[in-house]
């Protein structure tokens, strides 16, 4: 199965907690899950259930296969160290996901369309791949003939997290440390995911 191409509202109401970059998300009229009986579930969520809805929210953060959410596990648990906290850096250290933290996209859906359609360099080359892991020491750049775009006009205002540098004028940003566990945004709970797969 392919990229969900379907209502994104849905899947933040099914998450419980807005994804989207909608000012009138529906999550904010309906905070239920989408469904005939959404409204009416009750009970307790299972252990499982607990396991599955982090690994998903994670999942649709990020804009990612479940072929690739496994892909980044397993590299996680070969890893020495902290596996929940080798999931995260993975995860952050997406080419799109470093785009949107440095402020050059409002969204990882944006930042994930510019990169597939070629609009920057990385190490002074031409990338077409949002999934492409960015180590220290790597730079980004907007080409040359794309800085015109209204997109990167409030790039100046953007804040950044610690581990990446941004020169607005030049249009460029570079990566100057690992991110760590907590530059990340706490919106789901690695060590759950790593139990998920691990059961």
């Amino acid at each position: 199965m392919g990229r969900y191409t379907g209502p994104v509202c849905r899947l933040c109401r099914r998450e419980g907690m807005k994804l989207c970059d909608k000012h009138k998300c529906a999550t904010l009229k309906r905070n239920f899950p989408p469904g005939m009986h959404g409204k009416s579930s009750h009970g307790k969520p299972s252990g499982y259930s607990k396991q599955l809805r982090e690994k998903q929210k994670a999942r649709r953060i990020f804009g990612i296969s479940e072929k690739q959410m496994v892909k980044y596990y397993k590299k996680a648990v070969k890893s020495t160290g902290d596996s929940s906290a080798q999931l995260v850096e993975q995860l952050e250290r997406r080419l799109d996901n470093v785009l949107f933290r440095a402020g050059f996209a409002s969204t990882r859906r944006q930042a994930r369309q510019f990169v597939a359609h070629g609009l920057f360099n990385m190490n002074g080359h031409r990338v077409t791949i949002p999934s492409i892991q960015v180590k220290e020491g790597d730079t980004f750049t907007v080409r040359e003939k794309n800085r015109g775009m209204n997109a990167f006009n409030n790039l100046a205002k953007a804040t950044q997290p610690k581990w990446l540098n941004v020169d607005a004028p030049a249009f460029t940003g570079k990566v100057i440390a690992k991110p760590e566990k907590s530059d990340m945004e706490a919106a789901f709970d690695a060590q759950i995911i790593i139990e998920f797969y691990s059961r």
